[in-house]
This record gives structure tokens, sequence and C-alpha cells, in this order.
């Protein structure tokens, strides 16, 4: 905890900073949220398709979800979110001529959750 996943269009690799969005965010769950550095997990997933509305392209989404351990109020959750969004707004350089679509949330892990470290 916190898990981090971000799923983004192919097209904007080149201009994302992943690593630096990864350090902010972490960063930001640590001050945020309370998180432990060493807890903070994240994984990128590049999308080859995108479709947005109808039209025939021209656009990229990058969006985030954050998985926090129970506990957290709606006020650090919320505060967090527009952290990551702020981060994005600085390590994502737009694609020359893709509108960018960018979107975060933060939410509760199940009560299921479980890991295990090997």
């Amino acid at each position: 905890m916190p898990q981090i996943t971000v799923d983004y269009s192919a097209p904007l690799a080149e201009g994302f900073d992943r690593r630096g969005f990864a350090l902010a965010v972490h960063d930001a769950a640590v001050e945020i949220a309370a998180a432990k550095y060493e807890a903070c997990k994240t994984q990128f997933r590049a999308t080859e398709d995108t479709t947005v509305g109808r039209d025939e392209g021209g656009h990229a989404i990058v969006h985030v979800t954050v998985g926090l351990l129970a506990g957290r109020t709606d006020e650090t959750k919320a505060r967090l979110t527009e952290a990551v969004l702020q981060a994005l707004r600085a390590h994502v350089k737009p694609a020359a001529g893709l509108a960018l679509h960018a979107s975060a949330e933060v939410r509760d892990l199940d009560a299921s959750y479980r890991k295990f470290d090997a």
C-alpha cells in the first residue's frame, strides 16, 4: 500500500517521465496519506487503442488509480488525487496533435487485500 496503477495511451510514452511521476506520487502519498516509501508501488501500462467519444482519433488518455488501505478521510483522498493530477501536469508532455485527457482516483483497497514479499 499504496498500490498505484497508471494506464496511459502509448503515443505519450516518449513525453511521459514515468519515473519522475512515480517518485512525485510516492512523495505525495507519504506526505498526505501517511504512507511509507517502501510500501509505494507503481505500475505503468501503455495501451495501444484509445477511443474518446465518436472522434476518429487525436486523443490520449492517462488514468491513475491509487489504492490505499481503508481509514483515510475523504479529504485526504481528495488532496492526494489533486497531487496526482499536479504530478501528471508536470511529467506528461502531450504528443503533437493529441488532446490529453488526464484523470485520477484514490480509493480504498478491498478488505480482502493481502500481500507478501519474497
